[in-house]
């Protein structure tokens, strides 16, 4: 892609309503505008990120053996009264009355609807269990929408529900859930930590939140230093085994939201081991048990021929939120630092004399291999000058700039820069191909 063809609106001084790095670096690089409070437009850079973050979501809820399916965004109230919270949810929901006075709603979750979709659908315990997602915009209705997307009203989820014939299954369900998170934000380039979390009026120990440690973070979190090394479940992990010993693992060390702290239980890690951060929530998993199923008569026949309400879970992990999450994980003074994974383009192709014929003919060449190996390349070839292309490039974050000016042209040298560390080399034109396209680790 070439930047003089791309739409990319940098802005260079930092917006006064920014209150976060993410809100700031997201504004500056380009990634969305302001329609509203708490509503964004999601630009060409900033939608390529939420795009590529849904696709590795989405593989790891494959793996786990979730199915994908798309509901409306518009929900009838009807299904929301059935279950009892159409009067409860508060303001935050988005009423809305259709033009034959019929009660509708802008989804703030999908529990009513699933659920719906399920009874309409599944009779007996023999098509147990099951795990329905799906990715989509939803809208709650913040008294005071703040950080940009960190917190909004308008954004894009990632939500699924489990549906099982007793407790036992239910567990088993939020175990591969629980496996699946780790993976997927390992896979973003994050280190999440399962925190026990409220579990409301269900009570229970099956409630955890995934919290990213950033300074910006909204609550205060407690946890074992020793879960910031744990490894993560490997990409052949079984999920049809006993994940069991792999959760048991992470939940045996300390880890709670300000919520669920315990002072005492925290005072008992050695004082090393203690970490009190703040942090930022990027997933939620949940159990529920009957509290829809029974109220909305979302039953199975079981095994000994009764009919009972399946047991229900909801997994909730915030596509449009990981943007910001990530940005504020992985920043420095000059911009963005994106993890490979969710890099809106692989590599920035600099050209340092554009009109310069060897020049441009080196950066034509270049481009065409580079994506011919299926790199993702933003070419700059405007008539920018040398110090705003290389600010340009820290700012959106790509992690690697491909520079290629004639002085080192003229050697048969290009510079390579790895945007995370800063680390330059002189390389020859075949060489630095051979670093960029090797796969990777």
């Amino acid at each position: 892609m070439r930047l003089s063809r791309f739409f990319l609106p940098i802005l260079k001084e930092n917006p006064k309503e920014a209150e976060i790095v993410s809100h700031r670096l997201m504004l500056r690089a380009g990634m969305i505008r302001q329609q509203s409070a708490g509503i964004y437009s999601w630009l060409p850079l900033g939608l390529r990120v939420i795009d590529k973050i849904g696709k590795i979501v989405r593989e790891e809820q494959n793996r786990s053996g979730a199915i994908e399916i798309l509901m409306p965004t518009i929900q009838s109230a009807d299904l929301w009264r059935e279950s009892g919270r159409y009067e409860d949810y508060g303001q935050e929901m988005l009423r809305i009355v259709d033009r034959h006075k019929r009660d509708m709603l802008y989804g703030p979750t999908n529990e009513e609807m699933v659920t719906e979709i399920f009874r309409s659908s599944v009779r007996s315990y023999k098509d147990l269990p099951l795990n329905l997602y799906h990715i989509q915009w939803k809208f709650r209705d913040e008294v005071r929408p703040r950080f940009g997307v960190m917190r909004g009203r308008e954004f894009l989820m990632k939500d699924a529900y489990s549906f099982d014939v007793d407790q036992e299954g239910a567990r088993r369900a939020y175990q591969r859930m629980f496996v699946a998170y780790l993976r997927t934000f390992e896979r973003l380039g994050l280190k999440a930590i399962p925190m026990k979390a409220d579990s409301g009026p269900i009570g229970g120990d099956m409630s955890h939140e995934f919290i990213i440690l950033a300074s910006t973070g909204e609550s205060q979190v407690y946890c074992d230093r020793a879960l910031l090394e744990m490894p993560v479940p490997p990409e052949d992990t079984d999920f049809e085994g006993d994940l069991s010993p792999m959760v048991n693992a992470w939940t045996s060390h300390y880890a709670a939201t300000e919520e669920k702290h315990d002072e005492a239980a925290f005072a008992r890690l050695p004082e090393a081991a203690q970490v009190s951060a703040r942090g930022i929530e990027v997933g939620h998993i949940f159990y529920f048990g009957t509290k829809y199923s029974e109220p909305m008569n979302a039953k199975v026949t079981g095994s000994d021929g009764v009919e009972r309400p399946v047991h229900m879970g909801s997994y909730g992990i915030g596509v449009s939120r990981l943007a910001a999450g990530i940005i504020e994980a992985s920043h420095d003074d000059a911009g963005i630092i994106w993890p490979d994974s969710v890099a809106p383009f692989d590599i920035a192709l600099i050209n340092l004399k554009v009109g310069d014929p060897t020049t441009d003919a080196a950066c034509l060449d270049l481009l065409a291999k580079l994506e011919a190996s299926g790199k993702d390349v933003l070419y700059d070839d405007t008539d920018q000058r040398a110090g705003g292309k290389f600010a340009t490039a820290d700012l959106i974050g790509l992690p690697w700039q491909l520079i290629v000016g004639p002085k080192a042209l003229a050697e048969g040298n290009v510079e390579l820069k790895r945007r995370a560390t800063g680390e330059r080399e002189i390389l020859s034109l075949d060489s630095a191909l051979a670093r960029l396209t090797a796969p990777r680790a």
